[in-house]
């Protein structure tokens, strides 16, 4: 069976897609911006507010489908300023915490949608 989220928790889609699709016991998460949770496009300002942003979207949405970022397995963030990675890195160790890491890709991307410095999907067990 396949369930498609899409939950007032978190930014609903701007497009054609669903915020995550549950399947097999997974949970599929589109890529999040970090748009603050509201009618209109609104970014925090600063690559701090940002990035807590974008994980509290991936949290709500992970919640609304049953899940947690403990059940995270995989995570892949593009971040428009590899220069940025050090401070992202820390702050997304500081999120997740001391627990097993779940598997993790970088993808340096000079342009991401709305000026945002960053984008997040994941993949987390149901």
């Amino acid at each position: 069976m396949i369930e498609y989220i899409n939950h007032a928790s978190a930014p609903l889609p701007r497009g054609h897609y669903s915020q995550a699709v549950k399947a097999n016991g997974l949970i599929f998460v589109s890529g999040q911006l970090p748009i603050m949770l509201g009618d209109d496009l609104k970014i925090p300002a600063g690559l701090d507010a940002q990035v807590r942003q974008v994980f509290d979207n991936l949290k709500a949405i992970l919640l609304a489908s049953g899940s947690s970022m403990q059940n995270l397995v995989n995570v892949q963030i593009f971040i428009a300023d590899i220069a940025n990675w050090p401070r992202v890195n820390e702050l997304y160790a500081q999120i997740l915490g001391d627990g097993p890491a779940p598997a993790r890709t970088v993808v340096p991307c000079p342009t991401i949608h709305y000026g945002a410095e960053l984008e997040v999907n994941a993949i987390a067990v149901a």
